[in-house]
């Protein structure tokens, strides 16, 4: 049985609540049941992004994300995927523009209060010291609580939802230092589900994992979008994940948004010559556009 099977069940019997105060609704397009209520909005305008007296990554562009849905950033290495994700978290300074989340400028928020709105798992993770799964996937809940505030049945009941949600309830008294780069990867997207956050940003979850935890990760993307009313942006080196598994696509070239829309509206060939500097062909198929590529462009010599 997968780990995500019933979440909407677990969800209602640890929590003792409703769908509607625990964020859980029926997905429309899982056929019955009423239609799920958007997500935040979220949108960067006018962004101006660097690394100090360089020349800016982002200049002058803007994204929005749809509500409630997953849009994956993809593009070539370099394109400014991950720079524009830093930007959007406030991870890293904006030189201009702004970050706009529900109506709110996200820099008019506090340190707390954005961290309840907005989480992100980032490339870069360190485990403070010697510390077991749970204790680790409970640092998630630091927004929620005052600085001397003991844990309470909140607490324990969004992380043991974000155990489960992950599929690491085997884990939970393992040293996060003894386990696997996939099974630390869970854990740290465990970690950022108990967070609760109304905005998910995903630098690259699924990088030099292995292909079963490469799915595990997609299928937790995929949960969250079906099942909770939260705003996911993700940013992918697979295409065909992108394709399968966003609603939709931004494809970044040289710091630019070069296309933005659904996975089969910019999944094409054009674009992957273009951007990607490749030949391929894409099929559609039911889980969105299937890459085939061919051979690598290269360009001409002066």
């Amino acid at each position: 049985m997968s780990h995500h099977t019933n979440l909407r069940t677990r969800l209602g019997a640890s929590t003792g609540s409703t769908p509607a105060d625990t964020g859980v609704s029926t997905d429309a397009r899982a056929g019955g049941g009423p239609e799920r209520t958007d997500g935040a909005t979220f949108a960067g305008e006018g962004l101006t992004i660097g690394y100090g007296g360089s020349e800016p990554v982002i200049d002058g562009e803007s994204i929005r994300v749809p509500p409630g849905e997953v849009s994956a950033l993809i593009g070539p290495n370099g394109s400014g995927k991950s720079t524009l994700l830093k930007g959007l978290a406030n991870q890293l300074p904006i030189d201009s523009g702004s970050v706009v989340l529900d109506g709110r400028e996200i820099h008019e928020l506090g340190a707390k209060e954005l961290a309840r709105r907005l989480g992100l798992l980032s490339q870069e993770n360190v485990a403070p010291g010697s510390i077991d799964v749970e204790e680790l996937v409970y640092h998630g809940r630091y927004p929620h609580r005052g600085f001397f505030e003991s844990v309470g049945e909140e607490d324990e009941c969004a992380v043991r939802d974000a155990i489960s949600l992950a599929g690491i309830d085997h884990l939970r008294d393992r040293d996060v230092s003894s386990l696997s780069g996939g099974q630390k990867q869970l854990v740290w997207i465990a970690m950022v589900l108990a967070q609760e956050t109304d905005v998910l940003l995903l630098d690259e979850p699924t990088t030099f994992l292995d292909m079963h935890h490469q799915l595990e990760v997609m299928e937790i993307v995929r949960t969250l979008k079906e099942e909770r009313e939260i705003t996911v942006v993700v940013v992918l080196h697979d295409i065909d994940q992108a394709a399968r598994y966003a609603d939709h696509v931004f494809a970044l070239k040289e710091g630019a948004i070069h296309a933005r829309g659904r996975p089969e509206e910019v999944v094409t060939e054009e674009l992957l010559a273009e951007v990607f500097g490749v030949d391929a062909a894409v099929e559609p198929t039911e889980r969105g556009p299937r890459v085939m590529p061919i051979r690598a462009r290269h360009e001409p010599e002066d």
